[in-house]
Protein backbone atom coordinates (compact mmCIF):
# COMPACT_ATOMS: atom_id res chain seq x y z
CA UNK A 1 0.00 0.00 0.00
CA UNK A 2 1.32 3.48 -0.84
CA UNK A 3 1.75 6.00 1.58
CA UNK A 4 -0.20 9.48 0.75
CA UNK A 5 2.72 11.91 0.06
CA UNK A 6 1.79 15.17 2.02
CA UNK A 7 2.73 18.42 0.26
CA UNK A 8 3.11 21.85 1.98
CA UNK A 9 3.08 25.32 0.93
CA UNK A 10 5.92 24.45 -1.28
CA UNK A 11 3.65 22.53 -3.92
CA UNK A 12 2.73 26.26 -4.59
CA UNK A 13 5.44 27.26 -6.11
CA UNK A 14 5.99 26.74 -9.72
CA UNK A 15 3.68 23.83 -9.66
CA UNK A 16 6.21 21.07 -8.45
CA UNK A 17 5.19 18.36 -7.53
CA UNK A 18 7.71 16.15 -5.02
CA UNK A 19 9.30 12.79 -6.11
CA UNK A 20 8.73 10.26 -3.52
CA UNK A 21 12.45 8.96 -4.06
CA UNK A 22 13.55 12.33 -3.85
CA UNK A 23 11.82 13.02 -0.21
CA UNK A 24 12.77 9.41 0.83
CA UNK A 25 16.21 10.00 -0.02
CA UNK A 26 16.95 13.59 1.36
CA UNK A 27 14.24 13.48 4.65
CA UNK A 28 15.99 13.93 7.69
CA UNK A 29 19.73 14.16 6.41
CA UNK A 30 22.52 16.86 5.40
CA UNK A 31 23.88 15.59 2.03
CA UNK A 32 26.47 17.25 -0.39
CA UNK A 33 25.08 19.58 -3.27
CA UNK A 34 27.48 17.50 -5.77
CA UNK A 35 27.19 13.97 -4.07
CA UNK A 36 23.57 13.11 -4.76
CA UNK A 37 22.16 10.58 -7.05
CA UNK A 38 20.00 13.46 -8.59
CA UNK A 39 20.73 15.54 -12.12
CA UNK A 40 21.81 18.84 -10.84
CA UNK A 41 18.85 20.65 -12.63
CA UNK A 42 16.06 18.56 -10.74
CA UNK A 43 18.08 19.55 -7.44
CA UNK A 44 18.12 23.53 -8.78
CA UNK A 45 14.81 23.61 -9.36
CA UNK A 46 14.03 21.75 -5.71
CA UNK A 47 16.36 24.75 -3.99
CA UNK A 48 14.60 27.21 -6.44
CA UNK A 49 10.98 26.39 -5.08
CA UNK A 50 12.03 26.20 -1.23
CA UNK A 51 12.48 22.38 -1.30
CA UNK A 52 15.91 22.78 0.50
CA UNK A 53 17.79 25.02 3.15
CA UNK A 54 21.79 25.15 1.49
CA UNK A 55 24.42 26.14 4.03
CA UNK A 56 28.04 25.63 3.68
CA UNK A 57 29.60 23.05 4.53
CA UNK A 58 32.66 24.85 6.89
CA UNK A 59 31.24 27.48 8.58
CA UNK A 60 33.74 30.54 9.61
CA UNK A 61 33.18 32.52 12.94
CA UNK A 62 35.41 35.51 13.33
CA UNK A 63 36.49 37.01 16.80
CA UNK A 64 35.70 40.01 18.23
CA UNK A 65 39.46 40.84 18.01
CA UNK A 66 41.17 41.61 14.28
CA UNK A 67 44.18 40.10 15.31
CA UNK A 68 42.77 36.60 16.19
CA UNK A 69 42.40 34.08 13.62
CA UNK A 70 39.22 33.05 12.30
CA UNK A 71 37.61 29.78 13.74
CA UNK A 72 36.20 27.19 11.63
CA UNK A 73 33.20 24.58 12.19
CA UNK A 74 32.34 21.53 9.96
CA UNK A 75 28.52 21.62 9.20
CA UNK A 76 28.40 17.83 8.54
CA UNK A 77 30.71 16.52 11.76
CA UNK A 78 30.67 19.65 14.28
CA UNK A 79 34.19 19.15 14.38
CA UNK A 80 35.79 22.29 15.58
CA UNK A 81 39.14 21.76 16.40
CA UNK A 82 40.78 23.71 14.32
CA UNK A 83 43.89 21.47 14.43
CA UNK A 84 42.12 19.21 11.62
CA UNK A 85 41.48 22.11 9.49
CA UNK A 86 43.48 22.05 6.76
CA UNK A 87 43.64 25.19 3.60
CA UNK A 88 44.60 24.03 -0.20
CA UNK A 89 44.01 25.25 -3.37
CA UNK A 90 40.51 24.67 -4.55
CA UNK A 91 40.42 23.54 -8.23
CA UNK A 92 36.60 23.80 -8.41
CA UNK A 93 36.56 27.37 -7.03
CA UNK A 94 40.13 28.53 -7.71
CA UNK A 95 40.33 30.33 -4.28
CA UNK A 96 42.24 28.52 -1.07
CA UNK A 97 39.30 26.54 0.54
CA UNK A 98 39.59 24.54 3.43
CA UNK A 99 38.35 21.56 4.40
CA UNK A 100 37.74 19.16 7.49
CA UNK A 101 39.73 16.26 7.90
CA UNK A 102 37.94 14.85 10.81
CA UNK A 103 35.39 13.10 8.27
CA UNK A 104 37.19 13.24 5.39
CA UNK A 105 36.89 8.98 5.06
CA UNK A 106 33.05 9.80 4.26
CA UNK A 107 33.89 12.71 1.39
CA UNK A 108 35.68 15.99 1.37
CA UNK A 109 33.88 18.97 3.06
CA UNK A 110 35.35 22.10 2.01
CA UNK A 111 34.51 25.59 2.21
CA UNK A 112 33.05 25.71 -1.13
CA UNK A 113 30.72 22.17 -0.57
CA UNK A 114 26.90 22.84 -0.14
CA UNK A 115 25.25 21.03 1.80
CA UNK A 116 21.61 20.29 1.56
CA UNK A 117 18.86 19.73 4.44
CA UNK A 118 15.13 18.42 3.36
CA UNK A 119 12.82 21.46 3.72
CA UNK A 120 9.68 19.46 1.91
CA UNK A 121 7.10 17.62 2.76
CA UNK A 122 7.31 15.64 6.18
CA UNK A 123 6.65 11.76 5.90
CA UNK A 124 4.00 10.66 7.67
CA UNK A 125 4.75 6.93 9.05
CA UNK A 126 2.69 3.84 9.25
CA UNK A 127 1.12 2.90 13.00
CA UNK A 128 0.38 -0.59 12.23
CA UNK A 129 3.03 -2.62 13.21
CA UNK A 130 4.11 -5.77 14.58
CA UNK A 131 5.90 -7.21 17.58
CA UNK A 132 6.77 -10.94 16.37
CA UNK A 133 8.63 -11.91 19.42
CA UNK A 134 7.39 -14.80 21.89
CA UNK A 135 9.97 -14.57 24.49
CA UNK A 136 9.24 -14.04 28.45
CA UNK A 137 11.06 -11.43 30.18
CA UNK A 138 13.09 -11.95 34.09
CA UNK A 139 11.52 -9.72 36.79
CA UNK A 140 15.04 -7.48 36.28
CA UNK A 141 13.98 -7.19 32.56
CA UNK A 142 10.52 -6.30 32.92
CA UNK A 143 11.88 -3.61 34.97
CA UNK A 144 14.03 -2.64 33.29
CA UNK A 145 12.03 -2.35 30.11
CA UNK A 146 9.14 -0.71 31.92
CA UNK A 147 11.72 2.27 33.35
CA UNK A 148 13.33 3.18 30.00
CA UNK A 149 9.31 2.95 28.33
CA UNK A 150 8.40 5.47 30.84
CA UNK A 151 11.02 7.37 30.18
CA UNK A 152 10.34 7.98 26.67
CA UNK A 153 6.99 8.76 27.08
CA UNK A 154 8.30 11.60 29.58
CA UNK A 155 10.63 12.16 26.37
CA UNK A 156 13.53 12.10 29.45
CA UNK A 157 16.74 10.30 28.55
CA UNK A 158 17.80 6.80 29.94
CA UNK A 159 20.62 4.94 30.97
CA UNK A 160 20.22 0.79 30.47
CA UNK A 161 23.15 -0.27 32.66
CA UNK A 162 23.47 -4.03 32.49
CA UNK A 163 26.16 -7.01 32.12
CA UNK A 164 27.17 -8.53 29.26
CA UNK A 165 24.30 -11.47 28.11
CA UNK A 166 22.01 -9.42 30.40
CA UNK A 167 19.51 -9.64 27.45
CA UNK A 168 19.53 -5.69 26.33
CA UNK A 169 18.79 -6.13 23.00
CA UNK A 170 15.11 -7.74 23.64
CA UNK A 171 14.75 -5.22 26.90
CA UNK A 172 14.34 -2.55 23.92
CA UNK A 173 12.09 -3.94 21.39
CA UNK A 174 8.71 -2.72 24.22
CA UNK A 175 10.19 0.92 23.32
CA UNK A 176 10.71 0.46 20.18
CA UNK A 177 7.51 -0.85 19.51
CA UNK A 178 5.82 1.62 21.41
CA UNK A 179 7.32 4.19 18.89
CA UNK A 180 6.56 2.47 15.87
CA UNK A 181 2.78 2.54 16.78
CA UNK A 182 3.01 6.06 17.85
CA UNK A 183 4.07 6.64 14.19
CA UNK A 184 7.65 8.00 15.44
CA UNK A 185 11.44 7.47 13.68
CA UNK A 186 13.48 5.49 15.65
CA UNK A 187 17.45 5.05 15.37
CA UNK A 188 19.59 2.18 17.15
CA UNK A 189 23.08 3.40 16.80
CA UNK A 190 26.28 2.17 17.78
CA UNK A 191 30.19 2.77 17.16
CA UNK A 192 30.92 -0.75 15.94
CA UNK A 193 30.01 -1.52 12.44
CA UNK A 194 30.02 -5.67 13.70
CA UNK A 195 26.99 -4.62 16.09
CA UNK A 196 25.23 -2.68 12.97
CA UNK A 197 25.48 -6.39 11.36
CA UNK A 198 24.45 -8.23 14.59
CA UNK A 199 20.84 -6.17 15.27
CA UNK A 200 20.19 -5.50 12.11
CA UNK A 201 19.18 -9.21 11.19
CA UNK A 202 17.56 -9.50 15.10
CA UNK A 203 15.05 -6.21 14.44
CA UNK A 204 14.06 -7.26 10.93
CA UNK A 205 12.92 -10.42 12.12
CA UNK A 206 11.11 -9.19 15.47
CA UNK A 207 9.23 -6.49 13.13
CA UNK A 208 8.74 -7.55 9.76
CA UNK A 209 6.63 -5.51 8.60
CA UNK A 210 8.70 -1.92 9.74
CA UNK A 211 10.84 -1.12 6.72
CA UNK A 212 13.91 -1.21 8.86
CA UNK A 213 17.69 0.37 7.07
CA UNK A 214 21.42 -0.29 8.42
CA UNK A 215 23.60 2.31 7.15
CA UNK A 216 27.76 1.50 7.99
CA UNK A 217 30.77 2.07 5.54
CA UNK A 218 29.77 0.48 2.22
CA UNK A 219 26.57 -0.59 3.13
CA UNK A 220 24.09 -1.81 0.04
CA UNK A 221 21.59 0.64 -1.40
CA UNK A 222 18.15 0.40 0.31
CA UNK A 223 14.94 1.46 -1.12
CA UNK A 224 11.85 3.58 1.01
CA UNK A 225 11.96 5.89 3.99
CA UNK A 226 13.32 3.69 6.91
CA UNK A 227 11.00 4.02 10.10
CA UNK A 228 13.89 2.13 11.73
CA UNK A 229 17.44 3.10 11.43
CA UNK A 230 20.53 0.93 12.60
CA UNK A 231 23.51 2.74 12.19
CA UNK A 232 27.37 3.33 12.86
CA UNK A 233 27.58 6.53 15.24
CA UNK A 234 29.26 8.19 12.52
CA UNK A 235 26.36 7.70 9.77
CA UNK A 236 24.33 10.37 11.98
CA UNK A 237 26.84 12.87 10.58
CA UNK A 238 24.33 12.69 7.78
CA UNK A 239 21.41 13.37 9.76
CA UNK A 240 19.89 16.16 11.39
CA UNK A 241 16.96 16.61 13.79
CA UNK A 242 15.40 13.15 11.69
CA UNK A 243 14.75 10.92 14.87
CA UNK A 244 12.27 11.23 17.51
CA UNK A 245 14.27 8.58 19.80
CA UNK A 246 17.79 8.02 19.30
CA UNK A 247 19.39 4.63 20.92
CA UNK A 248 22.79 4.36 21.13
CA UNK A 249 24.09 0.57 21.76
CA UNK A 250 27.98 -0.01 23.52
CA UNK A 251 27.49 3.74 24.69
CA UNK A 252 31.41 3.35 26.29
CA UNK A 253 32.67 1.80 23.27
CA UNK A 254 36.01 3.28 21.17
CA UNK A 255 35.55 5.60 19.59
CA UNK A 256 32.57 7.02 20.38
CA UNK A 257 33.31 7.88 24.35
CA UNK A 258 36.58 9.59 22.83
CA UNK A 259 35.39 11.42 20.28
CA UNK A 260 33.21 14.03 20.60
CA UNK A 261 32.18 15.04 17.22
CA UNK A 262 29.83 11.64 17.43
CA UNK A 263 28.29 12.87 20.49
CA UNK A 264 27.42 15.53 19.12
CA UNK A 265 26.23 13.70 16.22
CA UNK A 266 23.82 11.86 18.12
CA UNK A 267 22.25 15.04 19.62
CA UNK A 268 21.94 16.45 16.03
CA UNK A 269 20.34 13.90 14.65
CA UNK A 270 17.64 13.91 17.05
CA UNK A 271 14.37 16.64 16.85
CA UNK A 272 14.52 19.03 19.60
CA UNK A 273 12.70 17.10 22.74
CA UNK A 274 13.11 14.17 21.85
CA UNK A 275 14.56 11.61 24.16
CA UNK A 276 18.04 9.77 24.07
CA UNK A 277 18.96 6.48 25.81
CA UNK A 278 22.52 5.22 26.39
CA UNK A 279 22.78 1.07 26.42
CA UNK A 280 26.07 -0.56 27.97
CA UNK A 281 27.58 -2.96 30.45
CA UNK A 282 30.33 -0.89 30.83
CA UNK A 283 29.62 2.41 31.62
CA UNK A 284 32.24 4.78 31.76
CA UNK A 285 32.58 7.52 35.04
CA UNK A 286 31.37 10.29 32.67
CA UNK A 287 28.50 8.56 31.34
CA UNK A 288 27.50 7.89 35.29
CA UNK A 289 28.05 11.33 36.33
CA UNK A 290 26.01 12.68 33.04
CA UNK A 291 23.30 10.40 34.23
CA UNK A 292 23.40 11.50 37.95
CA UNK A 293 23.69 15.05 37.18
CA UNK A 294 21.25 15.70 34.61
CA UNK A 295 18.61 13.67 36.12
CA UNK A 296 18.44 10.81 33.49
CA UNK A 297 16.11 7.53 34.36
CA UNK A 298 18.59 4.79 34.92
CA UNK A 299 18.20 0.85 35.00
CA UNK A 300 20.42 -1.38 36.28
CA UNK A 301 20.52 -5.23 35.60
CA UNK A 302 23.78 -7.14 37.39
CA UNK A 303 22.34 -10.78 36.35
CA UNK A 304 22.54 -12.46 33.06
CA UNK A 305 18.90 -13.42 31.62
CA UNK A 306 19.16 -17.37 32.01
CA UNK A 307 20.20 -16.91 35.59
CA UNK A 308 23.87 -18.14 35.78
CA UNK A 309 26.59 -15.86 37.06
CA UNK A 310 28.87 -14.56 34.84
CA UNK A 311 32.28 -16.53 33.79
CA UNK A 312 35.11 -15.10 35.41
CA UNK A 313 38.57 -14.84 33.90
CA UNK A 314 41.41 -17.31 34.73
CA UNK A 315 44.52 -16.00 34.51
CA UNK A 316 47.80 -17.60 33.12
CA UNK A 317 51.20 -16.53 32.40
CA UNK A 318 52.86 -16.57 28.68
CA UNK A 319 56.51 -15.04 29.65
CA UNK A 320 58.17 -13.49 26.26
CA UNK A 321 55.13 -14.86 23.85
CA UNK A 322 56.01 -12.08 21.65
CA UNK A 323 59.79 -13.45 21.24
CA UNK A 324 58.75 -17.09 20.71
CA UNK A 325 56.11 -16.12 18.33
CA UNK A 326 59.08 -13.92 16.13
CA UNK A 327 60.39 -17.61 16.46
CA UNK A 328 58.08 -18.77 14.58
CA UNK A 329 56.04 -21.01 16.83
CA UNK A 330 53.00 -20.45 19.57
CA UNK A 331 53.84 -20.87 22.86
CA UNK A 332 53.11 -23.91 24.46
CA UNK A 333 49.76 -23.58 26.32
CA UNK A 334 48.37 -21.47 24.08
CA UNK A 335 49.03 -24.28 21.50
CA UNK A 336 47.67 -26.77 23.71
CA UNK A 337 44.21 -24.29 25.01
CA UNK A 338 43.55 -23.82 21.09
CA UNK A 339 44.35 -28.12 20.74
CA UNK A 340 41.62 -28.98 23.20
CA UNK A 341 39.26 -26.49 22.04
CA UNK A 342 39.61 -28.17 18.83
CA UNK A 343 39.42 -31.87 19.93
CA UNK A 344 36.11 -30.94 22.16
CA UNK A 345 34.42 -29.33 19.42
CA UNK A 346 34.21 -25.69 20.94
CA UNK A 347 34.30 -22.79 19.04
CA UNK A 348 37.20 -20.21 19.92
CA UNK A 349 38.27 -16.42 19.78
CA UNK A 350 41.53 -15.84 20.63
CA UNK A 351 42.25 -11.63 21.07
CA UNK A 352 45.38 -10.34 20.06
CA UNK A 353 46.63 -6.04 20.97
CA UNK A 354 48.18 -5.55 17.46
CA UNK A 355 47.04 -6.49 13.93
CA UNK A 356 50.74 -7.10 13.49
CA UNK A 357 51.24 -9.62 16.07
CA UNK A 358 47.76 -11.57 15.08
CA UNK A 359 48.82 -12.00 11.25
CA UNK A 360 52.08 -13.35 12.35
CA UNK A 361 50.87 -15.76 14.64
CA UNK A 362 48.11 -16.71 11.93
CA UNK A 363 50.13 -19.43 9.97
CA UNK A 364 51.14 -21.04 12.68
CA UNK A 365 47.67 -21.45 14.12
CA UNK A 366 46.69 -22.76 10.52
CA UNK A 367 49.56 -24.96 10.86
CA UNK A 368 47.61 -26.74 14.15
CA UNK A 369 44.12 -26.49 12.17
CA UNK A 370 44.05 -25.01 8.47
CA UNK A 371 40.41 -23.50 8.95
CA UNK A 372 41.59 -21.35 11.55
CA UNK A 373 41.12 -17.30 10.32
CA UNK A 374 41.76 -14.03 11.41
CA UNK A 375 40.24 -10.78 11.66
CA UNK A 376 40.48 -7.06 12.19
CA UNK A 377 38.58 -3.81 11.66
CA UNK A 378 39.77 -3.20 7.56
CA UNK A 379 39.19 -6.85 6.50
CA UNK A 380 36.86 -6.87 3.62
CA UNK A 381 35.80 -10.30 4.41
CA UNK A 382 35.02 -9.64 8.94
CA UNK A 383 30.80 -10.28 8.16
CA UNK A 384 31.75 -13.73 6.21
CA UNK A 385 34.14 -14.69 8.72
CA UNK A 386 31.75 -14.24 11.95
CA UNK A 387 29.40 -15.73 9.82
CA UNK A 388 31.12 -18.66 9.32
CA UNK A 389 32.11 -19.12 13.07
CA UNK A 390 28.28 -19.13 13.75
CA UNK A 391 28.06 -22.05 11.41
CA UNK A 392 30.11 -23.73 12.52
CA UNK A 393 32.42 -23.92 8.97
CA UNK A 394 35.66 -23.24 11.04
CA UNK A 395 36.74 -23.98 14.46
CA UNK A 396 38.00 -20.65 15.65
CA UNK A 397 38.58 -16.92 14.86
CA UNK A 398 41.90 -14.48 15.69
CA UNK A 399 40.87 -10.95 16.26
CA UNK A 400 41.73 -7.79 17.17
CA UNK A 401 39.66 -5.53 19.77
CA UNK A 402 36.99 -5.12 17.00
CA UNK A 403 35.20 -8.44 18.09
CA UNK A 404 35.06 -7.33 21.55
CA UNK A 405 31.32 -6.64 22.08
CA UNK A 406 27.92 -7.58 20.15
CA UNK A 407 29.08 -10.38 18.65
CA UNK A 408 27.28 -13.54 20.11
CA UNK A 409 28.22 -17.20 19.29
CA UNK A 410 26.76 -19.73 20.63
CA UNK A 411 29.38 -21.93 23.42
CA UNK A 412 32.48 -20.00 22.55
CA UNK A 413 35.47 -20.31 24.62
CA UNK A 414 37.70 -17.31 24.62
CA UNK A 415 41.45 -16.45 25.34
CA UNK A 416 43.24 -13.24 25.57
CA UNK A 417 47.03 -12.87 24.16
CA UNK A 418 48.74 -10.36 25.97
CA UNK A 419 45.46 -9.34 28.33
CA UNK A 420 48.25 -6.99 29.88
CA UNK A 421 48.43 -4.58 26.88
CA UNK A 422 47.52 -0.94 27.26
CA UNK A 423 44.62 -1.36 24.71
CA UNK A 424 42.74 -4.56 26.49
CA UNK A 425 41.31 -1.78 29.45
CA UNK A 426 39.16 -3.08 32.43
CA UNK A 427 35.70 -2.43 30.20
CA UNK A 428 37.61 -3.85 27.19
CA UNK A 429 38.51 -6.96 28.98
CA UNK A 430 34.76 -7.34 30.89
CA UNK A 431 33.25 -7.40 27.40
CA UNK A 432 35.95 -9.47 25.83
CA UNK A 433 34.77 -12.37 29.00
CA UNK A 434 31.34 -11.62 27.95
CA UNK A 435 31.30 -13.42 24.84
CA UNK A 436 31.39 -16.73 27.05
CA UNK A 437 28.34 -18.39 28.61
CA UNK A 438 25.28 -16.35 26.34
CA UNK A 439 23.39 -19.08 25.75
CA UNK A 440 21.23 -20.70 27.88
CA UNK A 441 22.33 -24.01 27.08
CA UNK A 442 26.24 -22.92 27.39
CA UNK A 443 25.60 -20.93 30.35
CA UNK A 444 29.38 -21.55 31.53
CA UNK A 445 32.91 -21.90 29.55
CA UNK A 446 36.10 -20.25 29.69
CA UNK A 447 37.19 -17.04 29.93
CA UNK A 448 41.79 -16.76 29.95
CA UNK A 449 43.95 -14.32 30.05
CA UNK A 450 47.80 -14.80 28.98
CA UNK A 451 49.53 -12.48 29.70
CA UNK A 452 53.30 -10.89 30.66
CA UNK A 453 52.67 -9.89 33.81
CA UNK A 454 49.24 -8.91 35.47
CA UNK A 455 47.99 -5.53 34.94
CA UNK A 456 45.85 -3.12 37.14
CA UNK A 457 43.11 -3.47 34.29
CA UNK A 458 43.44 -7.56 34.65
CA UNK A 459 42.75 -7.23 37.87
CA UNK A 460 40.07 -4.33 37.72
CA UNK A 461 37.84 -6.42 35.09
CA UNK A 462 37.80 -9.49 37.25
CA UNK A 463 36.88 -8.27 40.59
CA UNK A 464 34.27 -6.11 38.67
CA UNK A 465 33.14 -9.80 37.53
CA UNK A 466 33.15 -10.99 40.72
CA UNK A 467 31.75 -8.28 42.32
CA UNK A 468 28.71 -7.94 39.80
CA UNK A 469 28.25 -12.22 40.36
CA UNK A 470 27.53 -11.04 43.87
CA UNK A 471 25.06 -8.28 43.66
CA UNK A 472 23.63 -10.68 41.10
CA UNK A 473 23.04 -13.74 43.66
CA UNK A 474 22.63 -11.80 46.73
Amino acid sequence: MKRKVQLTKARQYKGIIVEPEIREFFIGKVWSRENTPFSKEKIDRYIENNYFKVKPAISEKHSFFPFFNKKYICNRCSNDIQQEFVEFECARCRKICVYCRHCINMGRMSSCTDLLVWNGPSEKFPKHHILDWNGMFTELQQKASKELLDSIIQQRNHLLHAVCGAGKTEILFPAVFHCLQEGLRICIATPRTDVVLELFPRFQKVFPNTVIHAYYGNAPKQKGTAQLVIATTHQLYRFEEAFDMVIVDEADAFPYTYDISLQKAVWKSKKKGAPVALVTATPSVQILSKVKKDGWGYSFIPKRYHGHSLPVPRFESLWFYERQINKGRIPKKLALWTKSRIEQGEPFFIFFPTIHLMQKTAPLFQQIHPDILSVHAKDPERKEKVMKLRNEEIPGLLTTTILERGVTISNVQVAVVGAESKIFTSSALIQISGRVGRNVNFPGGEIVFFHHGISVEMDAARNEILRLNKEGFQ
